[in-house]
């Protein structure tokens, strides 16, 4: 791999030399195996270490099929998918690897003992293939996670809507935390010049779930003035869901877990903060039964701080722990906007406020390729920033994911995969001058 970095260390190089590089045999990643998804059976979910599970290990390059490109992978990024898969649960991925391979002769790739993961990447093309026009070997890009075959009508007018969607890199084989990534070439987006490396791999899959989640007709429709609850409004996901608040308009609401989280939310821009640790609020008395007086003590701190205003739109995604709060507390013909269940999966809520309220629950599950291009244009326009807090190497990665699992992280982790150290990539220096500080807000957090 040496002379495919070299080349793009270089800065310089061409296309067509791009193109003529020979390429290895096999590369690095990171793989969980099938033969150890039963490793952590009758351990505790939180006990379960992925540090045990994710291999670091010369994996064969797969064949590159028709639409596709090979990706040199400067770096990529932990996201909770990528702790489930090492943990194995719910269930393990190797089930969706060996759908995704009966599906045609080159799926077939897919179902493999092994599966590399990760479902970010920022690098440089290396090769395409048949039929593909857009990108050209030496292109600097990043990739979204949709993977889609769209030979169904039903993904034509929304490819989230595909009977064959999937999320690369946890559905599918080859993902981003490698060397070498095979990707669909409707994946690729180009890379925001001001940006590092690992800033810019960073974004993708969170930057484009919120974006959905939150601003596009498919799911909250946020508009100018609404009441914008956001749960880990300064996390991964809950950063940037923030920040579309603050640039589309809307008032954001944002709750967090401590006085640190409540910072970095103040300093992008939100001033009505919910510190959970300091209100106490405990919305479960035991494993079985909610506590609905604790839902309204909510209720009236969120009237507090916007004027006896109540939410218009809920970005949910802790899930079982806070949904039947985000019901109750949502104004009469509002909406919670559901993706991920980061706290469980089971919601429970009392369906008299959502129904005699008309209030209506809108499920978002990543984002279609224009939703991710607009949310990948913002990031390269500077009107969105990274949330990336630490970057781990490559060889760390099982760590990286740990303290994702434990929620010792804030923002989003990096990881280097081909680059040789931090700082690399950045091509447009006068515009990360301008944004410098926004870009390090969440750094060593």
């Amino acid at each position: 791999m040496q002379h495919i970095l070299d080349a793009i260390m270089a800065g310089d190089t061409a296309p067509d030399d791009f193109a003529n590089l020979d390429l290895p045999e096999s590369y690095r990643a990171v793989t969980v195996h099938e033969d150890e998804v039963d490793m952590f059976e009758g351990v505790a979910t939180r006990d379960k270490d992925p540090r045990k599970s994710l291999h670091v290990e010369d994996v064969a390059l797969p064949e590159l099929g028709p639409g596709e490109a090979y990706v040199a992978v400067m770096a990529s990024a932990i996201n909770y998918n990528t702790v489930w898969t090492s943990i194995f649960e719910p269930v393990s991925t190797f089930g969706f690897l060996k759908r995704y391979g009966r599906l045609s002769e080159l799926t077939k790739r897919h179902d493999l003992p092994y599966h590399v993961v990760g479902s970010d990447l920022a690098g440089v093309v290396l090769q395409t293939g048949p039929g593909v026009t857009k990108w050209k070997p030496g292109t600097e890009v990043v990739a979204h996670c949709l993977s889609v075959e769209l030979e169904d009508a039903e993904g034509h007018d929304d490819s989230m809507m595909d009977p064959q969607q999937r999320i690369w890199g946890f559905e599918t084989n080859f993902g981003g935390l490698a060397h070498i990534a095979l990707v669909k070439s409707n994946q690729l987006m180009p890379k925001p010049a001001h940006l590092t490396w690992e800033e810019a791999a960073s974004p993708g899959l969170v930057n484009s779930t919120a974006y959905r989640q939150l601003v596009s007709r498919n799911a909250g429709q946020m508009k100018q003035g609404d009441n914008v609850l956001i749960w880990g409004a300064s996390g991964g996901l809950g950063g940037f869901a923030t920040q579309y608040a603050l640039n589309g308009g809307a008032v954001p609401i944002c709750v967090v877990s401590n006085e640190e989280k409540a910072a970095i939310a103040r300093s992008m821009g939100a001033e009505l903060i919910i510190n959970r640790s300091e209100e106490g609020y405990r919305f479960w008395k035991d494993e079985h039964t909610q506590d609905p007086q604790e839902w309204k003590r909510f209720g009236a701190k969120i009237r507090e701080l916007t004027g006896g205003e109540d939410i218009d739109i809920v970005f949910e995604h802790p899930g079982r722990e806070t949904f039947g709060a985000s019901v109750y507390v949502t104004r009469k013909g509002g909406t919670i906007t559901t993706c991920a269940s980061t706290s469980g999966y089971m919601h429970e809520y009392d369906n008299r406020y959502l129904w005699m309220n008309l209030k209506r629950i809108v499920s978002s599950h990543f984002a279609n390729y224009r939703e991710s291009w607009e949310a990948n244009r913002l990031v390269a326009k500077g009107m969105i920033h990274p949330t990336l807090s630490r970057t781990y190497t490559m060889d760390e990665v099982g760590q990286a994911s740990l303290d994702v699992h434990h929620n010792l992280h804030q923002g989003k982790v990096g990881v280097l995969c081909l680059a040789p150290e931090e700082g690399l990539g950045v091509r447009d220096h006068e515009m990360r001058e301008k944004h410098l500080d926004a870009i390090n807000r969440f750094r060593g957090v």
